[in-house]
C-alpha cells in the first residue's frame, strides 16, 4: 500500500504513548510501509532509536508535515503483522483493557525473522569417466578428502551435505574447491522444521452416525448459503466430536479453506495431532509455547504462504496467519485455560468470534459440560446448538459409584483408596485392562499444618501455603520459593507438624506399596517440564506399557484410551472448597470429563467418586451425566446472585510494593468508577460496585493486592467504565502501582 504518512504505534507498554504517533515516509521507502510492518523511528527530545508498529499508511498528514520526524527504516529480521490481526488486536485492546502494543504483541506468534534451514545435496557433475580421471589425480597428489568423495560419489551420484562434511570428514574448503573445477554442485532446498514427529498410517474416513451427517450437513448448508455463525455441538463423552471436526475441515479445504482447532492443554496436543495427521497429512501442524523459535516461525511461513490446512494448539494457535480461514473450532471450550491470565485478559472464545467475523469465517464450540456462558447464549439463540447423545462405540456411559469418606472412615479406612476403589483397582490389573486416577492437585502433600497450634507453613513473599514435595523441600507454586521441610513447628515447637492431604506423588506411592507388580506412570506439571515430557508419557500409556495413570486435571482433557476401563476420582470435593462462584460448575465440568475417560472402546467402564459431600448437587448430577439438570440448578444461583452469565462481572486489580498504596489506589479507583455510575445508571443499583478489599490472594512475590467488582447486565456499560478509569490513569499517571482489568474472570483475583 502506497502513502506518504504513516500511523505508528511504538514499543513501549505505558498508557501516556498508547497512541499512534505519525511519521514522514521517506522517497526509498514508497510502497515498501504497511500495515503491520515493524519500524525504527526517532523518538522523543533526544530522537532515541525504537521500535514500532505501524497500523496505518494515509496520504493525510494529521500536522504540519515540517514538523514531522521521519522513518528511519524497516525494523531488521521483523515479521509484518496481517491487518486482521491488527484489526484484532485494535479490538481487544478496546475490548479488555491494555495497552495497544501489549495486545499487538499477544496477536504476533514471533516477533523476529529466525534463519531459514536449508538441506544441502552435493551431485557429480562429470561423467563417469572424467570423474575417475579425477579421482585418480586426486591419489597421486594425496588429495585423500577429495579422493574418498568422487569414490562415493562415483558409486551413488549424490551425497547429503551433512554426511560428506561428517562421516567422510571432507572439509568445506575442499568442497568449495571442486565446485570451483566443475567436478560437483551443491543444490540447496529450504526445509521446514516440523514440530511434529511423523508415525501411523494414513486413517481413512470413518462412517458418520446420522447424528454426526445431521451436524456436517447443517453447518455446511449454513456455511455455503453465506451464513457465517457460531455454532455449539454438546456432546456427551465419547460421542465422536472430533470426528465431525475432521469431516468439517475435510469439506473446507475442498472449498480452498484453512482451519484452526484450539485445544484446552498443551498435554492434549500428540493424541489430537497424530489423528489429524493421518487424515490429512502434513499439512497439518501445531501451534504451542513449547515450540523453539524456529519452529513457530516455520509454521507461521507454511500457513502465510498457504502450505498449511490445518493448525492445532492452546488459545495462542488463534493468531496463526492464515490468509483464508474458513472455520475455528475450540474443544473442550468450557476449560478455564482458554482465558489469559495476563493483559489483555481476553477470551479465546470471545476474540475466536471477532476473528471469525474478520474473515468472514464460522466457529465451532464443542464440550461434554458446556460453558454455562455458552449454553446460555444457545438458550437465548446467539448460537445453534446440536446435541449427541450417543457413544460413538454404541456403548453406554460408564456406571458411577460414589463413595462416602465419612463412612469410610467410620469402617477404619484411612487410606486415599476406598474400598471399592481398591477392589476395582485389582480386578482390572487381573483382567489386563488399564485404570486412570484423578486428583486435582500436585506434589507430595497438599500443605504442612501443626495439629497442636493449627500453624501452616507460608510462602513468606505470597498469602498462599507451600506445598510439599518428595525431594523433601517446600515449594511455593506461585512465585517458585522453596525451603527445607521442617520437623518442628516455628510458631510452638510442637514436633507434631506434617503435610496434611494427598498429592500425586504420595498417590503414586500407595499404589506401588498396594500393587507392587503394576505399572504405574504419574502425570503432572511437576514431571512434564520437559518439551517431549507429554509425548512420551501418554504414548507409553496409549501403548498400555502401564496399567494405571495418576494425575492432576490434565489427564482428564479429551484424550481417548480405549483400555481404560476405570477411572478413580480421590478428592471430587476439593474444587467445591476454592470460594469461587464458579466452584460449583468446576467440579461438575472435572467429574463428568474425568469419568468420560472409562469406558470409551467397546469394553464397558466404570468409575468411583470419592467424596466428602455426596449429597452437593454439582457431585450428584455429575454422577448421573445430567448436563441439564446441573445448568437449571446452576443458573438459578448465578441469577440469585448476580453472576455470569446472567449479569457481568468487571474486575480491577491494584498492585504495590506498599499494601497502604495498593488499598488507596483500589479506593480511588472505586470512586471513579462510582462517579460514573451515579452519573451514567438509569436507576438505582443498575451498577454495583462491590469492594475495594484484599485480594484472593493478597501477596503474590511481595506485591500487595488489592481488588474490586463491579457488576451490570449490560457489558457495554461495563466498557464505559473501563474507558473511564483509564481516563482517570492518563490523569493521574501511575509511579510504581499496577492497574489490571479482567472482563467476567474466571478466576479470584
Amino acid at each position: 500500500m502506497k502513502g506518504k504518512y504513516a500511523n505508528i504505534i511504538i514499543e513501549i507498554a505505558h498508557e501516556k504513548l498508547d497512541r499512534p504517533f505519525q511519521y514522514r515516509i521517506p522517497e526509498r521507502l514508497q510502497g515498501k510501509i504497511s500495515p503491520g510492518i515493524c519500524v525504527i523511528i526517532p523518538f522523543g527530545n533526544g530522537n532515541k532509536q525504537i521500535r514500532g508498529y505501524v497500523i496505518e499508511v494515509t496520504d493525510t498528514p494529521e500536522f504540519e508535515t515540517e514538523r514531522m520526524k521521519e522513518i528511519a527504516g524497516r525494523a531488521e529480521g521483523s515479521l509484518a503483522v496481517e491487518e486482521k490481526l491488527i484489526c484484532l488486536a485494535a479490538w481487544m485492546r478496546e475490548h479488555y483493557g491494555s495497552t495497544m502494543i501489549q495486545a499487538l504483541k499477544t496477536v504476533l506468534p514471533v516477533r523476529k525473522k529466525v534463519r531459514s534451514l536449508e538441506k544441502k545435496e552435493i551431485r557429480l557433475r562429470l561423467n563417469e569417466d572424467e570423474a575417475r580421471q579425477a579421482y585418480a589425480e586426486c591419489v597421486r597428489k594425496s588429495r585423500t578428502a577429495r579422493a574418498r568423495l568422487l569414490e562415493e560419489l562415483l558409486k551413488c551420484g549424490s551425497l547429503p551435505y551433512e554426511l560428506v562434511t561428517g562421516k567422510l570428514n571432507v572439509a568445506a574448503a575442499s568442497i568449495k574447491g571442486m565446485e570451483d573445477m566443475g567436478w560437483i554442485q551443491i543444490l540447496s532446498d529450504r526445509v521446514y522444521r516440523n514440530p511434529f514427529r511423523k508415525e501411523g498410517t494414513v486413517s481413512e474416513r470413518k462412517t458418520l452416525s446420522e447424528g454426526q451427517e445431521r451436524i456436517v450437513r447443517e453447518i455446511l448448508k449454513d456455511y455455503d448459503g453465506g451464513k457465517r455463525g457460531t455454532y455449539l455441538l454438546h456432546g456427551i463423552t465419547g460421542s465422536g466430536k472430533t470426528e465431525v471436526y475432521m469431516e468439517l475441515i475435510s469439506e473446507i479445504i475442498n472449498r480452498g479453506k484453512q482451519a484452526i482447532l484450539l485445544i484446552p492443554e498443551i498435554a492434549l496436543t500428540y493424541q489430537t495431532v497424530l489423528r489429524f495427521y493421518r487424515r490429512f497429512g502434513d499439512r497439518v501442524s501445531v501451534m504451542n509455547s513449547t515450540l523453539s523459535q524456529g519452529e513457530k516461525y516455520d509454521q507461521c511461513e507454511r500457513a502465510k504462504k498457504g502450505e498449511l490446512d490445518v493448525i492445532i494448539g492452546p488459545r495462542s494457535a488463534l493468531f496463526t496467519p492464515f490468509e483464508n480461514l474458513g472455520l475455528i473450532f475450540i474443544d473442550e471450550e468450557h476449560e478455564s485455560s482458554y482465558k489469559s491470565e495476563v493483559m489483555p485478559r481476553y477470551h479465546a472464545r470471545e476474540t475466536a468470534e471477532k476473528l471469525a467475523k474478520l474473515h468472514n469465517a464460522s466457529l465451532i464450540l464443542g464440550s461434554a459440560t458446556p460453558s454455562l456462558e455458552s449454553y446460555e447464549r444457545a438458550k437465548r439463540g446467539e448460537y445453534r446448538k446440536f446435541e449427541l447423545k450417543e457413544r460413538l462405540t454404541g456403548g453406554c456411559l460408564p456406571a458411577v459409584y460414589t463413595v462416602d469418606l465419612r463412612e469410610e472412615l467410620r469402617q477404619g479406612n484411612r487410606s486415599v483408596f476406598s474400598l471399592k476403589l481398591q477392589e476395582l483397582l485389582k480386578e482390572r490389573l487381573q483382567r489386563g485392562e488399564q485404570s486412570m486416577l484423578f486428583l486435582n492437585r500436585r506434589g507430595y502433600a497438599g500443605f504442612i499444618s501443626c495439629r497442636a497450634c493449627g500453624h501452616v507453613m507460608k510462602c513468606p513473599h505470597c498469602d498462599v501455603s507451600l506445598s510439599e514435595h518428595k525431594n523433601g523441600k517446600l515449594i511455593c507454586h506461585y512465585c517458585g520459593y522453596g525451603t527445607n521441610r521442617v520437623k518442628i513447628c516455628p510458631e510452638c515447637g510442637s514436633k507434631y507438624i506434617s503435610g496434611f492431604r494427598a498429592g500425586t506423588q504420595q498417590v503414586e506411592e500407595k499404589l506401588k506399596e498396594l500393587f507392587p507388580r503394576a505399572g504405574i506412570l504419574r502425570m503432572d506439571a511437576d514431571t512434564t517440564r520437559s518439551k517431549d515430557s507429554y509425548e512420551r508419557i501418554l504414548s507409553a500409556f496409549a501403548n498400555q506399557e502401564a496399567d494405571i495413570l495418576v494425575g492432576t486435571q490434565m489427564i482428564v482433557k479429551g484424550h481417548d484410551f480405549p483400555n481404560v476401563t476405570l477411572v478413580g476420582i480421590l478428592a471430587a470435593d476439593m474444587s467445591l472448597a476454592s470460594g469461587d462462584y464458579r466452584s460449583a460448575e468446576r467440579t461438575f465440568q472435572l467429574l463428568t470429563q474425568a469419568a468420560g475417560r472409562a469406558g470409551r472402546g467397546v469394553k464397558p467402564g466404570e468409575v468411583v467418586i470419592q467424596t466428602y459431600q455426596p449429597e452437593h448437587y454439582a457431585i450428584v448430577h455429575a454422577a448421573r451425566q445430567d448436563y441439564r439438570s446441573f445448568y437449571e440448578e446452576e443458573i438459578l444461583y448465578r441469577e440469585m446472585m448476580q453472576y455470569p452469565p446472567v449479569y457481568h462481572m468487571f474486575a480491577v486489580l491494584a498492585a504495590s510494593r506498599d499494601e497502604a498504596g495498593a488499598g488507596a489506589l483500589a479506593d480511588r479507583l472505586a470512586g471513579a468508577a462510582d462517579a460514573f455510575a451515579k452519573e451514567n445508571q438509569k436507576k438505582p443499583g443498575t451498577i454495583r460496585i462491590i469492594g475495594p478489599a484484599p485480594a484472593w490472594i493478597g501477596k503474590v512475590n511481595d506485591i500487595y493486592r488489592s481488588v474490586f467488582y463491579i457488576k451490570c447486565k449490560d457489558y457495554e456499560v461495563l466498557i464505559r467504565i473501563k474507558d473511564c478509569l483509564e481516563r482517570y490513569l492518563k490523569e493521574n499517571p501511575l509511579r510504581e502501582e499496577t492497574v489490571q482489568f479482567d472482563f467476567d474472570p474466571l478466576n479470584q483475583l
